[in-house]
């Protein structure tokens, strides 16, 4: 059995795979290293035959994406130790013997490169991605998930068998590298970074800067939806239901302070309700290991979400009712209820959204048996 597996993803990588695979068994033998390179492949080009000319086992993916060429490689990998790494050079593969040697230490269960702590070539890395959306991603992922990683987006890294093992991964695209990371923190593994050269690439970059950030701060959402849904929400639904209760209250006339409170009340309670779905979905792609947070979606009950769906739309039209009865006894003419109407309207958009909310959460908790 092989001491190490290099799993290198690629796609129409012909220019570079070569170089690539012989420069990495270089450094096997310089560290008397057995060590085995495995190419995962979804290439168009001479990419897997190249590969196979110089020495690595080839596989295909059953799906296209990021993630999903990691996991099948790592389901062929036999190594006591994985390193990923990609086929386009930008990263050299001498920095992995620090790693591998980091890992053999038996201190740390993760190594992650860091090229903000080492060395960005020229040319090598966009402006946008050095002082902007790796920064600002990687900040997040910190700040959201207790950790002290520089560059959470580095694709060189090293780990343990055992480590991988109890991760549990499963995301297919750029988010893969998000969630090793995610997960790793929640296992409480132990991580440490080490500089790194960070290369320009040969040919163009397969990356998508805008659609990549999303996949990685939309992932971070799923794990942590309060943040950016709960917290706002419930701030804004607080607001709201403060200024339009105090209007509809005291009885005045100030309608624009009515129609901002409803906004703010609709709008927080989306924000709540898409926090909700997020949580939900989760639970459902088994994300999230139960814990105090998801107690809720345990007792989740679509009959108690109908029941209070029920309660706000029948307080809606009772007052939308009540206004239209004073409307018909004033002969249909003018009448100023708007604090009312306004009232009844709230009420019964909160009720709807309610309605098709707990319908929607308890489809989404069916399969992952949290329903009842």
């Amino acid at each position: 059995m092989p001491d190490v597996t290099l799993v290198i993803p690629t796609k129409n990588e012909a220019e570079t795979i070569c170089e690539c695979i012989n420069r990495a068994r270089q450094v096997f033998a310089d560290m008397g290293l057995e060590g085995e390179i495995l190419v995962s492949d979804s290439s168009t080009d001479d990419t897997p035959d190249l590969a196979r000319s110089c020495g690595a086992r080839v596989i295909k993916p059953d799906k296209l994406g990021y993630g999903n060429a990691y996991l099948a490689g790592f389901e062929q990998a036999r190594g006591d130790y994985i390193v990923m790494m990609d086929g386009d050079l930008t990263y050299d593969p001498a920095d992995m013997a620090s790693m591998i040697s980091l890992l053999q230490s038996g201190s740390y269960d993760l190594v992650m490169g860091s090229r903000l702590k080492g060395k960005i070539i020229p040319g090598a890395m966009p402006a946008l991605h050095r002082y902007i959306g790796n920064p600002v991603l990687t900040w997040i992922l910190n700040k959201l998930f207790s950790t002290s990683i520089s560059d959470a987006h580095c694709g060189l890294r090293a780990i343990t068998r055992p480590a991988l093992k109890s991760l549990g991964l499963r995301s297919g695209g750029m988010e893969f590298a998000s969630e090793m990371l995610i997960e790793a923190a929640g296992m409480n593994l132990r991580i440490c970074e080490v500089p790194i050269v960070y290369n320009p690439r040969k040919g163009a970059s397969k990356l998508n800067s805008f659609t990549d950030g999303w996949r990685h701060l939309r992932f971070m959402m799923l794990y942590r939806p309060g943040p950016f849904l709960l917290f706002p929400g419930l701030a804004a639904m607080i607001l709201g239901l403060l200024l339009a209760a105090q209007v509809y209250l005291s009885g005045g006339s100030r309608m624009h302070s009515m129609i901002l409170g409803g906004l703010l009340v609709i709008i927080g309670y989306q924000m709540l309700l898409g926090g909700l779905y997020f949580r939900a979905f989760a639970a459902s792609y088994r994300l999230h290991r139960k814990g105090k947070k998801e107690h809720f979606l345990s007792y989740h009950s679509l009959e108690k979400e109908l029941l209070l769906g029920i309660l706000l739309l029948a307080a809606g039209i009772v007052i939308g009712a009540r206004v239209l009865l004073s409307w018909g006894a004033s002969g249909f003419g003018a009448l100023y209820a708007a604090q009312s109407a306004m009232m009844a309207m709230i009420l019964c958009i909160l009720g709807i959204q309610t309605l098709f909310s707990g319908t929607f959460v308890s489809l989404l908790l069916l399969e992952s048996g949290q329903q009842d």
